[in-house]
């Protein structure tokens, strides 16, 4: 019977809902480092819930590029690491960051940008975003409208996604992976070039947070 159980519930794991720990500080205030969710990995295969959609909080799996430079949490030891993988899988321990949870901002076919006049805006509307918080952000978001460099206008490739932290004074999210012509970056203005590395690919997306949006 607990083998049963054991199985189901690894069933359950790997393609229904998911448990994740969270890794870092990116998503504060809205999910704070060791706080443990579920990922309804069944939610953008439903006729009912169809694809991610703008304010969605998902885990994705990690592109190279974005997990460049980090330093692997595990153990070097060969069994203590398949066991922190595998509690990982059931979410009692963090993973090690090849699966990344974000805010989805734009998606396929729409322009997201930001100005410090106007703020963040998704086809020339601005985004309203009562997540951000700023005794987390350690600056009044009202007066930093960007919260870090003007970007864009980027139109989000078909089938991709445009992503953000909530905590974007301590994160790094799409803008950080983008491509900038070079003169517009010596002036400050990032993701003016191809559109394709500051975004992810909707078939990456593992599942959306429960309670997100």
């Amino acid at each position: 019977m607990a083998l049963l159980l054991v199985v189901l519930y690894a069933f359950a794991s790997k393609f229904i809902v998911q448990p994740y720990v969270i890794p870092s500080e990116t998503m504060a205030p809205t999910l704070n480092t060791g706080e443990r969710i579920v990922v309804n990995k069944l939610v953008y295969h439903s006729y009912r819930w169809g694809s991610p959609q703008p304010g969605d909080v998902i885990v994705f799996k990690a592109q190279p590029a974005w997990s460049a430079g980090y330093q692997s949490i595990r153990s070097q030891n060969t069994v203590v690491r398949w066991l922190q993988n595998a509690l990982s899988a059931v979410g009692l321990v963090p993973p090690d960051e090849e699966e990344l949870v974000k805010r989805i901002i734009a998606v396929g076919g729409q322009r997201v940008e930001c100005r410090v006049n106007t703020g963040l805006t998704v086809n020339g509307q601005p985004v309203i975003e009562p997540y951000l918080d700023s005794k987390t952000l350690g600056v009044d978001p009202s007066l930093d409208r960007c919260l870090g460099p003007e970007f864009g206008p980027v139109t989000v490739p078909r089938d991709r996604l445009w992503v953000m932290d909530d905590n974007r004074t301590h994160a790094a999210d799409s803008r950080a992976h983008c491509t900038s012509l070079p003169d517009d970056r010596q002036r400050g203005m990032l993701c003016t070039g191809d559109p394709t590395t500051g975004t992810i690919p909707v078939g990456d997306v593992v599942g959306k947070v429960g309670g997100s949006r």
